[in-house]
């Protein structure tokens, strides 16, 4: 799809007009190139649904319901939805409603596409409404998303598409959610000076095609969501201390760990989302002393 957007438009002197919320993290998008490069990346047909999370007063609003049969936009700040209101277009549906309280699945009929530009301080919160936790096997709201373009903070767009060789500090839980349900993958870095007012960070694009199924077949997808919580929840320890202070007994882990061949002092980072599963199904396999 080519999408032509006048890229000279004001944004700017529109955006300086409304008084932007700090609690909120309101910062609008303003940058023409980049809300023409969402649109295309959206690729929307003349039949999709899209749901746009935080659209603030509606830049990238204005564009959408040009190619969607519908957008239905949630917004929680009074005033955005005042801005939201003028654009008057027939095929915008506005929710006043924080998205972490709304049913998603329950919006529209079939499924839909995810545009959202949100407060970088709840992206993890919204990636797990989005997507539903690992062992939330029959998510609503993830059973209808075809997929997901999400605005964040360039540090998380690292983490959501990391693996275990990338730096510790961004391979993580966020990194796995994202992945066991979804195909993730930057579109585009976009500079803090894109937005009013500019946020002390860069961002970027990212995409979420959503899985139809997980991303590895399990026998007890709430033990492998307890392994790897217990692997992450203290990076400065070892694989196995960091299981045996998460509850895992030491000879279960110790069996597990020479079953796998895996060195006792190596760290969780440093394994893949498939070996967290092998790990998760030895573990399991050493309490019910299948050796």
């Amino acid at each position: 799809m080519c999408v032509i957007i006048n890229i000279k438009m004001n944004y700017f002197e529109r955006a300086k007009f409304f008084r932007t919320k700090k609690r909120l993290g309101q910062n609008f998008l303003i940058n023409g190139e980049v809300i023409q490069d969402i649109i295309e990346y959206a690729n929307i047909s003349p039949e999709d649904t899209i749901i746009e999370i935080g659209p603030g007063v509606g830049f990238v609003t204005e564009q959408l319901v040009k190619y969607a049969k519908k957008v239905i936009a949630i917004e929680l700040d009074e005033e955005a939805i005042r801005e939201l209101k003028k654009l008057n277009a027939p095929n915008l549906e506005i929710i006043h409603n924080d998205v972490l309280k709304t049913d998603l699945s329950t919006l529209c009929e079939g499924e839909f596409k995810v545009v959202a530009n949100i407060p970088y301080y709840i992206t993890s919160p919204i990636i797990a409404h989005l997507l539903g936790e690992i062992d939330d096997l029959n998510n609503k709201n993830r059973n209808k998303i075809k997929d997901i373009i999400l605005m964040v903070q360039e540090e998380v767009a690292h983490r959501i598409v990391a693996d275990e060789n990338s730096s510790n500090k961004q391979y993580g839980l966020l990194t796995i959610l994202s992945q066991f349900w979804a195909d993730v993958k930057i579109l585009r870095l976009v500079g803090r000076k894109s937005f009013f007012p500019a946020p002390k960070v860069n961002s970027a694009l990212v995409k979420l095609d959503v899985r139809k199924s997980p991303k590895l077949e399990l026998s007890d997808y709430s033990h492998f969501r307890r392994t790897i919580k217990a692997a992450f929840a203290q990076r400065r320890k070892n694989l196995k201390n960091c299981l045996l202070n998460g509850g895992f007994l030491k000879e279960h882990v110790t069996q597990a760990l020479n079953s796998l061949n895996l060195d006792e002092n190596i760290r969780g980072e440093k394994l893949s989302i498939e070996m967290f599963g092998k790990l998760s199904e030895e573990l399991i396999k050493a309490s019910k002393n299948e050796y």
